[in-house]
Parts: structure tokens; sequence; C-alpha cells
């Protein structure tokens, strides 16, 4: 061997040594998670090591996260809601609550409205009349958003906002919009006097995939108007037809309009994203007096992202389900649970609850859709009743617990969401909107297939053993 092959093989090593010694001391690592990465960086090295690199760690940039950190411990929490406090410590739904609670430091309100879209273009059209019908602000904030009939109707009404005199300010997702990003609609927003920014910007892609993961995104949905109203859901600013991936659609969707305190909690989590991304200072906003709205809906927002407590977002789904005594019935158009949430299921199911899991029998990613589909034996031997939605792509992502509690938002019931992606959800408990959100649950249902134990089994050994080896790997994050 030559003096460069010997300082080739050095370095190399080095290198190795290095990335272990980074998987083994790395926090917030499970050890199924270590242990992956380190067969993979011990046997393929050449591949383990710049795929840890590239995907190992869920990190934002530094400066970026540090900056988030410092934004959000010092904007002001929303007023405390006694009432919503004394109803949430009444009911069997304490400890979820509680947990929410120590996320964000958002305590729960009362008294909030909550109506249900019938459909994703009826939600569209709810949030224009609502930018429409705007006085002070219009707050936005989308992961995707195409240039189609959605969006650019969307766009248009907070043009219309702007010009008369409502402060409007947007934020998306530098990847998942960067197709409007660089139209002209996303240019006419900001000559009209839009204040328009990129959630986590990309930049140079190779300096940034130095410094953190290119693929943690602002996966929020969320709007906010005149500090009072509060759209939530898993819809982003598109057609239901989503041109991007044709052969999939429908996309169906969920969204909730409220309107009462809990807006409060979407201004601070969008003041939050806002600011770290050079936004105006809305602290403000926060402090105002509470819009109440009488009796009505107990909720309290969830924010997470890699600011926030580590495996936050899969702990209130965990503990939500945990709290479930008669029924659970879940949406999420990609299953790919951690442990925490896998076990919670498996143990509701064996002990008496009546769990429904649906899913999309067609899914726009053919790993998750296979990842998915290794969990069926378990939990369907567990008891758990597994439906596949034909018409589209079902990408509601709902809970809710004995027709009395839920939870709504953007995040999927995958170690994405629960690991690297910004992501808001409402926790709620009201028997009234759970049975709403029930009813929308049963109709989607109704247009699914069911899966027997027989179907999950009826499969060859090459499939069983893709089907494993992705959902072994769903670690690797």
């Amino acid at each position: 061997m030559t003096a460069y092959h010997w300082i080739f093989l050095a370095l190399a090593t080095v290198a190795e040594v290095v990335t272990l010694l980074r998987v083994i001391l790395r926090p917030h690592r499970d050890p199924a998670a270590r242990l992956a990465w380190l067969v993979a960086v011990m046997v393929l090295p050449g591949l383990g090591i710049p795929a840890y690199i590239l995907w190992g760690d869920t990190r934002l940039i530094r400066r970026r996260r540090l900056h988030g950190l410092a934004i959000e411990a010092a904007l002001p929490r929303p007023p405390v809601d006694p009432g919503g406090a004394a109803m949430v410590a009444a009911s069997p739904w304490q400890p979820p609550f509680a947990l929410a609670a120590a996320i964000n430091g958002l305590a729960p309100t009362a008294g909030n409205r909550a109506t249900i879209a019938p459909d994703n273009r009826a939600a569209i059209a709810g949030m224009i009349a609502d930018i429409d019908a705007a006085q002070a602000s219009v707050h936005v904030c989308f992961y995707i958003w195409l240039d189609d009939d959605s969006g650019v109707a969307l766009a248009q009404a907070l043009i219309r906002a702007a010009r008369r005199g409502v402060l409007v300010r947007v934020l998306a997702d530098a990847l998942g919009s960067r197709r409007f990003l660089r139209s002209t609609h996303w240019a006419a927003m900001r000559q009209a006097g839009v204040d328009a920014r990129e959630a986590l910007p990309v930049g140079n892609l190779v300096w940034t995939m130095i410094r953190g993961r290119v693929d943690l995104r602002n996966h929020r949905k969320a709007m906010i108007v005149d500090n009072a109203i509060a759209w939530c859901g898993s819809q982003n600013a598109a057609d239901p037809e989503f041109r991007i991936k044709p052969r999939f659609a429908p996309w169906v969707d969920v969204m909730t309009r409220w309107n009462g305190p809990i807006a409060r909690h979407w201004q601070f989590l969008f003041a939050a994203d806002w600011m770290a991304e050079g936004g105006d200072d809305l602290s403000a906003l926060l402090t105002a007096p509470l819009p109440l709205c009488g009796e009505g809906v107990v909720a309290q927002g969830i924010g997470t992202g890699p600011t926030v407590a580590y495996g936050a977002m899969n702990a209130c789904f965990a503990a939500l389900i945990h709290a479930a005594r008669r029924s659970l019935t879940i949406t999420t158009p990609y299953f790919v649970p951690g442990e925490q949430v896998l076990t919670a299921l498996v143990s509701a199911a064996r002990r008496g609850v009546a769990v429904t899991l649906i899913v999309p029998r067609r899914n726009d990613s053919r790993f998750v859709a296979a990842a998915s589909r290794s969990y069926y034996p378990s939990l369907l031997e567990a008891g758990v009743e597994i439906f596949e939605f034909l018409p589209g792509l079902l990408h509601a992502k709902t809970m809710v617990a004995d027709d009395n509690a839920g939870i709504i938002g953007s995040a999927n019931l995958d170690r994405r969401s629960f690991e690297l992606n910004f992501e808001n959800n409402i926790l709620f408990a009201d028997a009234t909107l759970a049975r709403d959100l029930a009813a929308r649950q049963q109709q989607w249902l109704e247009q699914c297939l069911a899966i027997t134990p027989a179907m999950a089994a009826r499969t060859t050994l090459i499939k069983r053993l893709w089907r494993n080896t992705l959902a072994m790997m769903s670690p690797l994050l």
C-alpha cells in the first residue's frame, strides 16, 4: 500500500469512529435507532457515514434553533383562562391537557366555538370569507401553497385585505411551497403590501445540509384573523385535485374554524415562527383581552418541533390514547408510529377500547405505505380494527376518544411529525365537537375497505421482508 492509501485508511477510520461516538452520545435517541445507525455505519461505512451526516441528527441549523428558543422563551403567554383549567381538572382528560400545557406553556381555554368545514373547497371559501371580513390583521402559515384555483384565490383575498389596510403576514415553507414562492402570485402579494416570508429558507443547499437537515420543515397549517378567529386542520393552500400528485387525488382533508381564546394559542405559535424568520414583534397581540364566546369548547394549542421538548407530539397522542375508555378512532395519511404510540394503541385495544385506525389505500409515499402495513398483524391481533380509505388520499389527521375529546391538526402519526417537523394541533374536550368529528370519520369509514387478519397475512415473503425492513429503518431519522 502506498502512503496515500494509508492516509485514506486513517481518515476513514477516524471518520467512522467519530460518527460512531456521535451515534452513541447523541441525546434524544431511542435504543432501536442507535442500534440501527451503529449497524449502518459499521457494516456500510461508505454509505452509513454520509447518510448519518445528512439525516442522522434531527437538528435545525444551530443559530436558527437558538434564535427560536430565545423567542419562544421571551414571548408572553396569553392570559390564563380559569374556566378552562377548572373544566379540565374535573374531566377524565386532565392528563393529556396537563402534558400539552407543559410543552408550550399554554393553558386550557374555555368558551370556544368550533365548526367543521364540509370539505376542502368549503374550507378555502370559509377562509377567504374571513379574510374579506378582516378588519385589523390576517396571519397565514402553510406548508404547501400551490398556484392552482384554491391557492390563487387565497392569494387574491390576501391582496384585497392588504389593499384596504389590513396587516397581512404570510409564512410559506421554503421547500413545500417552493414553486409558489417563485410565482407571480407571491410577487403580487408582496407588491400589494403583504409581508410574505419563507419559513426555514434553504439558501445554499450544500451548506444547509452540512449545518442542519434540509428535510426538517415547517409543516404547520394555520390562519388567524383579527386575533380572534383561527383555522386548524390538515389542509394546505391547494385544490383537492392536488395537481403535483394528481394520481392520488382527491386529497381529503378536514379543517376547523375556531372563534374564541384558542385563537391566541394559534397566534402564539405563529408569532414564534414569524419572529424567528425576521418578522416584526407580535407580543402585544398575545396580551390583549381574551375574546370570550360564553359556553363552548375547552381547547388547547400544541406546537411541536426542534425548539420544544423532544418527543412532545407523540407523547400527547399517547396520553389521549391512554385516557380513552370506550372508543378511539384515528385517521392519518402516514402511519409509522414510534414505540410509545404503538404500545398505547395495542394496550387500549387489549383493555377493551374499540380502536379504529383509518389510513388511505393508495399513498403518495410507497415507503410509508409499505412500512404502515408491517404493523397490521400485531395491531389486528390486539383487536385494533383497520380500514383503508378507497376514493383518494385521506389526508386528515384526527383522533376522537369516547366521543368526548380529540386532537386535530397538522401532525401525522409518523416519526417525521413526531421528531422532525414543526407541527400544530388542537387538543379539545367537548361532546358536540367530538361527535361532529366522529360523524365525519364515519363518512370516511363508509368508503373504506376493512382489513382482516387473513388479508394482512396474505402476502409474499418478499413483500413481508420489504415492509418489515422499511419499518425497521423508520428510526433512522
